[in-house]
């Protein structure tokens, strides 16, 4: 389906960010993309653009790793709210800066206190969380001139899958920060408004599934994912069954 996920590693990941921040160059980005965000890939190109031009595509979804495998790929799971804690680990010695936006009113100050109390010496730059409402020009300028006054080194994002993506197109260029990256549920997950899944279920994969069964609003959510893992199964036979030998009668 064209969409670009990345085979790498989180320590990769943060060898690359630790250059651009050092260096002070502006503009890169993170997708972080599940199933359910390949789905709306396949169906609307600006987020299509969205993934394939970021930095890193890293793969959320255990879909795509099995669908990887029957292609013969190798795709390593990088899920979201594990590459937030490992920038906050391996950028505390290093003065990494970071701002939340996103989240209910009162997630991203309860998120910076969690991670604070979790990462002594970690910097927060500022907090803040918009309106659950379209911005108006005034209020988007003030926000953007906010976080450039703070300086972060990583603005992290969550306003939800599609709307945070959106939004951090929109504001290349506008925001000087190294790095953006939206990370959805890792707001709710690291302040601990929302329970996460038992390590073992996380492990395997199965997060999603625990998810829905404490918030079946997400049903629709597992829908997708499993569309694109039926999509990706028919792909994978399709082409072996293209690249298989002729046979010699």
């Amino acid at each position: 389906m064209n969409v670009s996920v990345t085979c790498t590693s989180f320590s990769h990941i943060l060898r690359k960010m630790e250059d651009t921040i050092r260096n002070r160059v502006f503009g890169g980005y993170i997708s972080i993309t599940n199933t359910e965000s390949i789905y709306h890939a396949t169906r609307i190109p600006s987020h299509f653009n969205y993934i394939n031009n970021a930095d890193f595509s890293c793969c959320d979804g255990v879909g795509v790793v099995i669908g990887g495998k029957l292609l013969g790929y190798r795709i390593p799971r990088l899920y979201g709210p594990d590459l937030m804690l490992n920038c906050c680990e391996y950028g505390v010695d290093k003065k990494w800066r970071h701002f939340f936006y996103g989240g209910k009113e009162g997630i991203p100050e309860l998120l910076s206190s969690q991670l604070t109390d979790k990462y002594p010496g970690l910097i927060i730059m500022g907090v803040y969380s918009p309106p659950f409402r379209e911005l108006t020009p005034d209020e988007d300028k003030k926000i953007i001139d906010l976080i450039n006054r703070a300086k972060p080194d990583i603005l992290w994002v969550g306003l939800g899958l599609l709307k945070q993506e959106r939004w951090i197109a929109k504001h290349l260029g506008e925001i000087k920060v190294p790095w953006m990256i939206g990370v959805g549920a890792a707001f709710d997950f690291h302040s601990g408004t929302i329970k996460r899944a038992p390590k073992l279920l996380r492990k395997i994969g199965l997060e999603g599934i625990y998810r829905t069964a404490l918030e079946p609003r997400l049903l629709k959510r597992l829908l997708y994912d499993l569309s694109i893992f039926l999509l990706m199964i028919i792909d994978a036979l399709r082409q072996k069954r293209q690249n298989k030998p002729n046979a010699i009668l």
